[in-house]
């Protein structure tokens, strides 16, 4: 900035200025040339990466891209595929990188971590095998209510509450709840993979924690049910409201445990089967 004054205002040949200053005459020249306010405002520095790459993606293959994501949302193998399918040809690297440089590549979360899968235990007594969940229920301005629910596979018992958050602190607080209302102890945990759900969890609850087989949701298929049954009859009739759920659960689950028959069991209530073991 003080170079182009010097320049405009002062009258100084850009040979003398960058003399003065240091810099080179062609430097002077062309901040001459970028500043139109004659010296008085900041001349910012311009990156020096450069605007073309010779070996970059025309714009004709980038608008094919995006609109074959945008047609049917699928991921970036499939894209590349059906792109290769009408003849045009891309790498999957570069499909990849142009959906994530246009804000397009859904990206996993740094919360979620990869847990091998270990053997499913039976389920031969009460607490051998307790599964875990979360139902996300949504308010009219998109923001969720997290139900958390419980339930043992072999007598079918089960809990559930809400909460404002899913997190581990959560979900440690239910686990919690859930042992001192079970009428029985918990020998071992099953749960996906959700963040909630994570290895601090694992380690906090002081029991065996086992995780669901990657998009097999039928390692979780009692407490999936279970989850559908509590949404149809008792929280899709109620606001979506922390306070409201948590009032309302505690009728339904005595009704669920203790009255409602269950084909599974064979046409007993959970409160029934428990203690024949």
């Amino acid at each position: 900035m003080e170079a182009v004054r010097l320049v405009k205002y002062r009258g100084w040949s850009t040979r003398q200025v960058a003399r003065y200053t240091g810099y080179s005459q062609s430097v002077i020249v062309k901040w001459c040339k970028k500043d139109p306010t004659g010296g008085w405002h900041r001349i910012p520095t311009k990156s020096s990466r450069p605007e073309h790459h010779p070996k970059a993606l025309k714009s004709a293959l980038v608008s094919a891209i995006i609109q074959q994501r945008l047609k049917r949302h699928r991921c970036a193998e499939v894209v590349h595929r059906e792109l290769q399918n009408v003849g045009v040809a891309v790498s999957l690297s570069s499909v990849k990188r142009t959906l994530d440089r246009k804000g397009l590549l859904k990206k996993r979360s740094p919360w979620k971590r990869y847990h091998a899968p270990s053997p499913r235990p039976e389920a031969h007594t009460p607490g051998d095998l307790v599964e875990l969940d979360t139902i996300h229920l949504y308010r009219p301005d998109r923001s969720r209510v997290y139900v958390f629910t419980l339930l043992d596979v072999c007598s079918r018992w089960a809990y559930a509450r809400a909460y404002e958050r899913a997190n581990t602190h959560s979900a440690l607080r239910f686990l919690h709840q859930a042992r001192r209302r079970s009428p029985f102890a918990f020998k071992h945990l099953q749960s996906d993979h959700g963040s909630e759900f994570s290895t601090h969890f694992t380690e906090r609850s002081h029991l065996p924690h086992r995780h669901s087989r990657v998009r097999t949701p039928n390692d979780n298929a009692h407490l999936e049910r279970f989850n559908r049954t509590v949404q149809e009859e008792c929280l899709d009739r109620l606001p979506k409201n922390v306070r409201t759920i948590n009032k309302r659960l505690p009728d339904y689950l005595r009704y669920y445990n203790g009255e409602r028959l269950h084909f599974g069991l064979n046409l007993k209530t959970p409160l029934q089967v428990i203690p024949s073991y």
